[in-house]
């Protein structure tokens, strides 16, 4: 069996490598109890190393620049993700116009507007466009919303982003942004560490009529590297129940409504 030293330096890597870990995931490939995945990460998180979230534990400050990928986050907060996406999909009307941006929170929201009708797509997220794609094969072009992808470079969290698709989203206007973020305080309201998303982030904000932000309790207090909006300019901020009650209050004056959903569980 590997020493807990071992362990970690483990642990230590992958979160530095991928920008997060699942504790599922490490039980499997360290060949370790739940608990003891969970005490090392206590350990690791207790002198600085990795920041626990639920669930597992991603990059500290130290490495707040690094952009965790598209399937190392899509696997984190699976039932509060659900919750927040149920929530938000419900403040969309048939025949909008809606924007989604990248993120794995937006994609979950995404994955529920498949079934409202009459929807128009816009989005700059690859995992969004080709959750579209395969509806659409599978059931008809007529059954799906019309898709319209803003095209660009990809990035790791798979937004396309950079001038091509600044350029297409500064010509439209949208009834609702639905919009994930890296990050989200007080002071810095929402944030990335990637400054080319940051600058297509607020174009979309900037062709919508209404923002709809959708984050998890985790993804508060953090601060990447670039801001995209401030928090007034949210029309609502849809979270989930383990949203600290201090952030909620902050939240509750800031935004135009907070919305929290609960998971069920």
């Amino acid at each position: 069996m590997q020493l807990a030293q071992q362990r970690r330096a483990l642990i230590l890597d992958a979160v530095r490598r991928d920008g997060a870990v699942r504790v599922a995931d490490l039980v499997e490939r360290l060949g370790v109890s739940d608990m003891t995945v969970r005490r090392d990460l206590d350990a690791l998180a207790a002198r600085g190393a990795v920041e626990k979230v639920y669930g597992g534990a991603v990059a500290v400050s130290g490495t707040r620049a690094e952009e965790p990928g598209f399937d190392t986050k899509s696997g984190l907060q699976g039932a509060a993700k659900a919750a927040i996406a149920e929530a938000a999909a419900g403040l969309v009307e048939p025949g909008a116009v809606v924007a989604v941006s990248a993120g794995t929170t937006a994609c979950a929201v995404a994955a529920r507007l498949l079934e409202v009708e009459r929807l128009t797509l816009v989005t700059n997220s690859l995992p969004v466009a080709e959750l579209v794609r395969t509806a659409a094969r599978e059931r008809g072009a007529d059954r799906v919303p019309e898709l319209l992808l803003t095209g660009g470079s990809p990035t790791p969290s798979a937004a396309l982003v950079g001038p091509l698709a600044d350029l297409v989203i500064g010509s439209l206007h949208v009834d609702l942004l639905v919009l994930g973020a890296h990050g989200v305080s007080e002071r810095a309201g929402l944030t990335t560490p990637n400054l080319a998303e940051a600058q297509t982030n607020r174009a979309l904000v900037a062709a919508a009529r209404r923002v709809v932000v959708v984050a998890d309790h985790t993804k508060w207090g953090i601060v990447g590297l670039s801001g995209f909006a401030a928090l007034d300019r949210i029309d609502r901020f849809v979270t989930d129940a383990g949203m600290p009650e201090e952030a909620r209050t902050v939240l509750a004056e800031s935004v135009g409504e907070l919305v929290v959903a609960e998971s069920g569980e």
